[in-house]
């Protein structure tokens, strides 16, 4: 692992963005397929914004958790990004991601949002990781009940980054629920 690297996992790597990955993050958030369930597309200023205050000053201010970028070990390819940040205008902190329509169906997602919540409850210490999906998004809530996470019912939120997507999938998961799991 270098110094950048925040988590890996057989397949994948997990590090933190940096000044030079700008491109292919708005690349990515232009893409409607990839961001139909991640609040629609983005311009480039919206894209660049969203890079400089929710993924680059975000790891200031908020140590240890992040927005990550995923990439194939054996490639060293971008596959998507990984996080572990606070649902926006929330106190939760939450699991997710985000891929590029080639790694969809390759058991991305799970492989290294599985890693991610184990980095949060044992590396973190968080008492409790929550995660959001559209209510649409069947796969992805198929991938956050594989790691582990229960679905709660639904929830609202008052951000503008979720309002408009109106009720949401809501899970969560305590450390100790998740300690238990590990030892059965």
């Amino acid at each position: 692992m270098t110094e950048r690297t925040i988590l890996e996992t057989p397949r994948l790597t997990l590090r933190r963005f940096m000044p030079g990955d700008e491109d292919w993050f708005a690349t990515l958030f232009a893409d409607p397929e990839v961001t139909q369930y991640l609040g629609g597309t983005r311009t480039r200023a919206q894209a660049d914004e969203m890079f400089a205050t929710r993924v680059l000053a975000y790891y200031d201010t908020h140590p240890g958790l992040g927005i990550w970028m995923t990439l194939e070990r054996a490639t060293s390819r971008s596959v998507g990004f990984h996080l572990l940040n606070h649902i926006q205008g929330e106190a939760i902190v939450q699991v997710g991601f985000g891929l590029e329509k080639f790694a969809w169906g390759k058991g991305y997602g799970t492989e290294m949002a599985r890693e991610v919540l184990r980095y949060g409850f044992e590396d973190l210490n968080l008492p409790h990781i929550a995660a959001i999906a559209n209510l649409e998004n069947i796969a992805s809530q198929h991938v956050l009940e594989k790691i582990g996470l229960v679905r709660r019912g639904e929830r609202t939120f008052n951000h503008p980054a979720y309002a408009s997507q109106g009720p949401l999938a809501w899970f969560e998961l305590d450390a100790a629920a998740w300690r238990a799991r590990q030892h059965e």
